[in-house]
C-alpha cells in the first residue's frame, strides 16, 4: 500500500479540488454553537473520570511579538512582555476548575503547547506554567508521553531548548514557512537558515525525540523553483515529520492578511506545480504521505500507526492518541472529551473576565447524536488509513452501511468511475490517485456540507 502511497492526477485534482473542510473534527467546529455550555463540560468530564480515560491536554499561548501576514490562528499581538501575567493567572485558574472534576489517576498521555508564540513566555513563566500543570494533573515522568511545543527560532535559543528538555518537551514543531528572503519580506517574518538549524541542532543534542517542521506554499513572490530550493534546504534539516499546508488567502476574514498584495500570490497552476514538486523531493528523499498536508520518515509513529491501521485525527492533527480525552486550556481551546465538543471564548478579555469571575470561559461547543458518530468513524476511518470497511461500522454501530448511506451510492460509484476510490460491496479504498483529495471523498458523508457557505473552508489542494 505505502510504495506507492500517492500518484499525481492533474485532471482529477482539477475537477475534485474543492473547498471544504479539513476534518480534524466531525462534526466540524462549524457547527457548534451557544447552546453548549459549563455543565455540559462538567458532565463530560465526570463520564471521562469514570470510564478513568487517559489525557490529552492542549494550552494555548495567544501571545506574539511580531505578526506575520498569512496567520489565521488565534493571537494577541504586542511587544509587552508583562501581558502574559494576567492570562497566565487566569490560565492557572482554568487548569484547578477542569482538574478538580478528574481523577488523578488518569494520565496525561498527550500534552501540546501551541499559540501564538508558546516561547512568548519568560523562563521563569514556563517553569511556573508547567509546575502547575504538573500540580493537578498527571504528568508522566518517564519520557514516555507525547509533550510537544510549538517554537518560532526567532524567539528561541539554546538555554530556551535546554529549559523545555528539562520541563519534559520531548517532541517541537518549528514554523518555518519559506527560506526565500523576498518572500518572508512580503508576509513580515524575516527568519534566516542558520537559526533555523541552531534551533534543530540543540533538540538533536538535547535528545528532543521528535522534530516537525511546517511550510506553507502559495504565499506572496513563491515560485515553483524558490519554493523547490526551501524544500530541499528543509531535506537537508532531515525533520522526521513535515506540514505542508496551502495557503488561503482569506482577508475578509483575516485581517492581518490583508497586508498581503494579492497581485504578488502564485496562480493556481503554480501553486499545483509547487506541490507536485513537494511531493516529488520529499518522495524522494524517503518521507511517506500521511495524509492532509503530513508527511513522516518511515520510522515515524505516525506512519507506523498508519500502517497498522490505529493513526487517529483530531483537534491535535493526526495523532495515536485519539482514544484520550482532549482537555483544551486557554483562550479560543477547544477540548473533545467523549461526545462533547466545547470551545473556550476566542475573546481574551471575556475569556480572562469569565475565569475572574471563577467561572469556566466555555461559550460554544456541540454534542454528537447517533447519527454524528457514525460519520465520524467513517471520516476517521477514510482520513487516516484511506480505507474504509463496512463490516466494522455495521459491527461497532449495528447498521447496515448500505442502507444507512444508500443516497450517496451514486456519488461513490462516480468517484470510483473517476479512479478516485475502489468501490465494492464491502469497502472503499482510497486510490493513489485519490490520496491527495481524500477531503472530497470525505465530504460526501458530510451530513452538514450542503448548508454551508464553502467560502468558510479552504481549498483541497
Amino acid at each position: 500500500m505505502m510504495l506507492d502511497a500517492i500518484r499525481w492526477d492533474t485532471d482529477l485534482i482539477r475537477r475534485y479540488d474543492l473547498a471544504g473542510p479539513r476534518y480534524t473534527s466531525y462534526p466540524t467546529a462549524v457547527q457548534f454553537n451557544s447552546q453548549v455550555g459549563t455543565f455540559d463540560l462538567f458532565h463530560a468530564l465526570r463520564d471521562s473520570r469514570k470510564a478513568q480515560r487517559p489525557l490529552s491536554l492542549y494550552v494555548h499561548v495567544p501571545f506574539c511579538a511580531n505578526i506575520c501576514y498569512y496567520c489565521a490562528c488565534n493571537k494577541v499581538i504586542t511587544k509587552d512582555r508583562g501581558r502574559a501575567l494576567p492570562y497566565l493567572q487566569r490560565l492557572e485558574q482554568e487548569i484547578q476548575l477542569i482538574a478538580c472534576h478528574l481523577d488523578p489517576a488518569q494520565t496525561v498521555e498527550q500534552l501540546h503547547f501551541g499559540g501564538g508564540t508558546p516561547t512568548f513566555l519568560s523562563h521563569d513563566e514556563l517553569r511556573q506554567l508547567m509546575a502547575h500543570l504538573r500540580k493537578h494533573f498527571n504528568l508522566l515522568d518517564d519520557d514516555s508521553g507525547d509533550y510537544g511545543i510549538e517554537i518560532d527560532p526567532r524567539e528561541a535559543d539554546w538555554s530556551t531548548m535546554g529549559l523545555l528538555r528539562e520541563l519534559g518537551f520531548n517532541r517541537v514543531s518549528i514554523g518555518l514557512q519559506d527560506l526565500d528572503p523576498a518572500v518572508q519580506r512580503a508576509v513580515n517574518r524575516l527568519q534566516s537558515l542558520e537559526e533555523t538549524r541552531a534551533v534543530i541542532d540543540a533538540a538533536r543534542t538535547l535528545q528532543f525525540r521528535s522534530i516537525n517542521i511546517d511550510l506553507i506554499y502559495g504565499l506572496p513572490r513563491q515560485t515553483p523553483d524558490n519554493f523547490a530550493r526551501t524544500v530541499e534546504e528543509v531535506i537537508n534539516l532531515q525533520p522526521d515529520r513535515l506540514s505542508v499546508f496551502n495557503y488561503a488567502h482569506l482577508p475578509e476574514r483575516f485581517l492581518p492578511q490583508r497586508r498581503i498584495n494579492s497581485n504578488e500570490l502564485p496562480t493556481p497552476a503554480q501553486k499545483l506545480e509547487m506541490l507536485q514538486r513537494t511531493i516529488e523531493q520529499l518522495t524522494a528523499a524517503g518521507y511517506r504521505y500521511i495524509g492532509m498536508d503530513h508527511f513522516a520518515l518511515p520510522d515515524d509513529e505516525l506512519a507506523i500507526a498508519q500502517e497498522e491501521s490505529t493513526l487517529q485525527r483530531n483537534f491535535q492533527g493526526y495523532t495515536t492518541h485519539g482514544h484520550c480525552d482532549l482537555i483544551g486550556l486557554g483562550v479560543s481551546a477547544i477540548s473533545q472529551i467523549g461526545d462533547l465538543y466545547c470551545q473556550n471564548s476566542s475573546d481574551l478579555n471575556q475569556y480572562q473576565n469569565a475565569l475572574a469571575s471563577s467561572q469556566l470561559a466555555t461559550s460554544r461547543g456541540l454534542l454528537c447524536n447517533a447519527d454524528d458518530r457514525v460519520r465520524r468513524a467513517v471520516i476517521q476511518q477514510l482520513i487516516c488509513t484511506f480505507n474504509l470497511e463496512f463490516a466494522q461500522i455495521e459491527r461497532d454501530f449495528n447498521i447496515d452501511f448500505q442502507g444507512y448511506f444508500g443516497e450517496l451510492w451514486p456519488q461513490l460509484q462516480s468517484m470510483a468511475k473517476d479512479g478516485l476510490i475502489e468501490l465494492d460491496s464491502e469497502r472503499i479504498t482510497v486510490l493513489p490517485a485519490g490520496r491527495l483529495l481524500v477531503r472530497s471523498v470525505c465530504m460526501v458523508f458530510d451530513a452538514y456540507l450542503e448548508h454551508h457557505n464553502r467560502q468558510r473552508f479552504s481549498r483541497v489542494i
